[in-house]
């Protein structure tokens, strides 16, 4: 009778929630043979206590003394009470044992003598199925505890919400919350969490002003929830109201505002902060004070987040975290050789390298083109003996391809087993990057057959992969597919990929008219764009429209005047050219230096146009001259209508001459062996000029050259160049 009973108590747990109630003396058992998470338990109904727990074979103490100290007792009682269920099941809850407490409690259920659970017994069992992620066994023992009309005080009340919420069931969540008779400060919290979770913004906020007990946890969390879902200023405004309630920081709540702060570039917000936190005792805190630090950086403040690091170093001893924000800070801040510098201290001072800041370390490398430190950096992580994680996986990949060596990033790639989508987007990156339309659509199918659902970012380099290749009907297909397929919604990168994908094809009409189209008149760039393609296709009519629009926008920046103004000029429009150049100095307008610069033995040489700073200028411009000399008897013609035609000819020639990608090529091959490839980098898009005379250069010189400008990479190899004249 007794085992009939608990299987009958067993089946009403495993069944839905219902609204009737049973007798609330009835035992909780599970179903014969199973436990909550639906396994085979071997719990038989026979034997003595000692032979039922070694049936289970309970491991939940196996690696923490405390618990296998626990455990040991607890197999030793002949009559296990119910503190002594209690003490097993909530150790095993907080100690993130979740599957063991699990367990714990299917043997519970399966001892005949034990006790009925109470609510600790039972908020432990929630926390545990909280921390699997599980709905399931958390909803049954929510809905047994209905029906058997277990009295649920606040405590238990809140460890459902929190399963719930974990469990990413929000909805539950809140109809839990409601049906509460009485709530406390963790109640409000955790379902305001729920609600943020769920990208419930409004109701986050609707519920976060009707509570009436918001403690800083409150706070903090309706802050950082808005922070989370892209809801910045508004994250800052009730920031600001934290301030006027009154409510006291702590350093959790530092640590968000600092993050707001850089998200925002509020610098003076961030050095009010820092005075807070200073009158606050807290500058001792290293997780505040590693935000305060990261702030700094972020800001662009480098040298007062140097000066940070260097005080608290000196109080607290040095802290991994910290090393890798100053590194991350010199990176993002685009200052590569003192983020490098920064990573030799730290090695010298004997920090251990984690793989965070070798990533920091090996983008370093990428934006400044070092691959033989990129190379070593690679080297470092494999004598370490890291694991290949995405992120560092992908850093490597990104640094390998801008540094013009798309072979290893592809070879890297190959090598990583778990790739995710940043990873898959790196390498369509790559590809699309160096002008290999098809290779980056055919990365795109294989990403597709591995199941990986791409995002924005992705979606944004199959666009610019088929822009750089002239795959208009490619193209036009994934516009359409990234929308209907995969529900994104485009963006203005994505519209800017499509105008132009159309502008280097020469449908200038076609992308006209997608801008009017899709009511993206007011985005600048794409006008930006549709002039670069007007250049590039000699189409006046549009380039002027194009400048007109940019100019009502107040957004024609030096390179935009400087295109205008020679359209006009290789059209012979003298006047409407000299109006332009003396409006751009009206507005005090200046067009971005052209700089190209090559790594060769740990240093960087850097070059502008008919620049004479370097040491060996003489003897770079003497060989300079008999090179093009020779590209003249090989067919080469300067294409001096790019040259404002208010200077004699031989002038415009010499102009184009010494242009710093042509200084940057001939120090390269002084100064390398015979035959050796030579990497150049440049700031700015390379010039007609130039991408034909390095052509006649590769042959010339029988040398194999890689550029990489602000837009793309080109390979040029035996007279001819990777992005076949189309870039």
């Amino acid at each position: 009778m007794a085992r009939a009973a608990r299987k009958a108590a067993a089946a009403a747990l495993l069944s839905p929630p219902l609204s009737s109630s049973s007798p609330s003396s009835a035992a909780l058992q599970p179903r014969a043979g199973r436990d909550l998470l639906g396994r085979k338990t071997g719990v038989a109904s026979s034997g003595t206590p000692q032979e039922r727990a070694r049936s289970c074979d309970l491991p939940c103490w196996v690696g923490a003394r405390g618990f296998h100290d626990a455990g040991r007792a607890f197999d030793r009682t002949s009559t296990r009470s119910l503190p002594a269920w209690t003490a097993i099941i909530s150790g095993c809850a907080r100690g993130g044992r979740h599957a063991d407490g699990m367990r714990a409690f299917a043997e519970m259920l399966g001892d005949g003598g034990a006790p009925t659970p109470n609510a600790f017994v039972l908020a432990g069992v929630l926390r545990c199925c909280a921390g699997l992620g599980d709905v399931e066994p958390g909803r049954r023992v929510h809905g047994w505890m209905l029906r058997r009309g277990v009295r649920q005080d606040v405590v238990l009340c809140n460890a459902v919400l929190d399963m719930y919420a974990k469990c990413g069931h929000h909805g539950r969540a809140r109809r839990a919350f409601g049906a509460m008779a009485d709530k406390d400060a963790v109640s409000w919290n955790i379902v305001l969490s729920a609600c943020l979770q769920g990208g419930d913004v409004l109701g986050a906020a609707r519920l976060f002003d009707e509570s009436p007990l918001r403690d800083t946890t409150s706070w903090n969390t309706i802050i950082s929830g808005l922070v989370r879902n892209g809801c910045a200023a508004e994250a800052l405004d009730r920031l600001r109201q934290m301030v006027r309630a009154g409510v006291v920081f702590n350093h959790y709540t530092y640590s968000m505002a600092f993050s707001l702060a850089s998200m925002l570039s509020l610098l003076g917000l961030g050095r009010q902060l820092h005075g807070r936190v200073v009158m606050s005792a807290l500058e001792d805190d290293a997780f505040v004070f590693c935000s305060l630090m990261d702030m700094y950086c972020k800001c662009g403040e480098m040298e007062a987040g140097l000066s940070i690091f260097d005080r608290w170093s000196w109080f607290t001893g040095d802290v991994k975290f910290a090393w890798s924000t100053m590194v991350a800070g010199y990176v993002q801040n685009g200052r590569e050789e003192e983020a490098l510098e920064f990573f030799r201290r730290m090695l010298r001072e004997g920090v251990p390298a984690e793989q965070f800041i070798l990533t920091s370390v090996t983008a370093a490398c990428a934006n400044a083109g070092m691959v033989e430190q990129g190379r070593q950096v690679h080297g470092f992580v494999e004598k370490l003996g890291h694991a290949f994680d995405a992120p560092l996986a992908s850093a490597i990949v990104d640094m390998y391809s801008k540094c013009g060596s798309l072979e290893d990033a592809c070879r890297m790639f190959d090598r990583v087993q778990a790739k995710n989508v940043a990873l898959w987007t790196t390498m369509l990156c790559s590809y699309a990057s160096y002008g290999q339309g098809r290779m980056a659509l055919e990365i795109f199918n294989r990403m597709n057959a591995e199941k990986i659902t791409p995002n924005e970012i992705t979606l944004v380099a199959v666009l610019s992969a088929c822009s750089h290749s002239g795959l208009v009907g490619e193209g036009d297909h994934y516009f359409k597919l990234m929308q209907e397929e995969y529900g994104i919604v485009p963006s203005t990168e994505h519209y800017n990929c499509m105008v132009d994908l159309y502008g280097r094809a020469g449908l200038l009409d076609k992308a006209k008219n997608f801008i009017e189209e899709n009511n993206i008149s007011h985005e600048a760039i794409v006008w930006k764009t549709l002039l670069s393609a007007c250049r590039l296709h000699k189409h006046m009519e549009y380039a002027r429209l194009a400048s007109e629009k940019l100019g009502q926008q107040e957004q024609c920046d030096g390179g935009s005047y400087v295109l205008m103004s020679n359209m006009y000029a290789t059209n012979n429009k003298w006047l409407d050219s000299l109006k332009l150049r003396i409006s751009m100095w009206k507005r005090k307008v200046r067009k971005q230096p052209g700089q190209s610069w090559i790594h060769l033995k740990n240093a960087v040489h850097t070059f502008v146009a008919g620049d004479m700073s370097h040491p060996r200028s003489t003897e770079i411009y003497a060989y300079l001259e008999k090179l093009m000399e020779r590209l003249k008897e090989m067919g080469y013609t300067s294409r001096i209508d790019l040259v404002p035609h208010d200077v004699e000819e031989e002038q415009r020639e010499t102009a184009l001459k010494f242009h710093s990608e042509k200084l940057a090529i001939a120090f390269g091959i002084i100064s390398t062996p015979v035959g050796m490839p030579l990497r150049i980098f440049k700031n700015l898009r390379v010039c007609e000029d130039c991408h034909e005379a390095i052509k006649f250069i590769s042959r010339a010189a029988d040398r194999e050259i890689v550029v990489r400008d602000l837009y793309r990479f080109h390979h040029f190899k035996s007279g001819s160049c990777s992005c076949e004249d189309f870039w």
